[in-house]
C-alpha cells in the first residue's frame, strides 16, 4: 500500500502527464489500438524522437506499456 506522500507524488506525475496536449493526443490515438512510435509521429505530425519522449513519460505514469 502506498503512503500518503507516495500517492500525492503519483497523482502529481499523472496530472503533469495529462496536462500536456501532445500526450493527450497520443493517448487518444492509442485508443484505436497498438501503434509504433513512427506511426504515431506520422499520424500526429510530430518527430519520432518527440513521440518517444512523450511515450516515456506516459510509461512512467503507467498510462501506456511497451508491446
Amino acid at each position: 500500500m502506498l503512503t500518503c506522500e507516495a500517492r500525492e507524488s503519483a497523482l502529481a506525475r499523472l496530472g503533469r502527464a495529462l496536462a500536456d496536449p501532445t500526450r493527450c493526443r497520443i493517448l487518444v490515438a492509442l485508443l484505436d489500438g497498438v501503434r509504433y512510435p513512427g506511426e504515431l509521429a506520422a499520424q500526429l505530425g510530430l518527430t519520432r524522437s518527440n513521440v518517444s519522449n512523450h511515450l516515456a513519460c506516459l510509461r512512467g505514469c503507467g498510462l501506456v506499456v511497451a508491446a
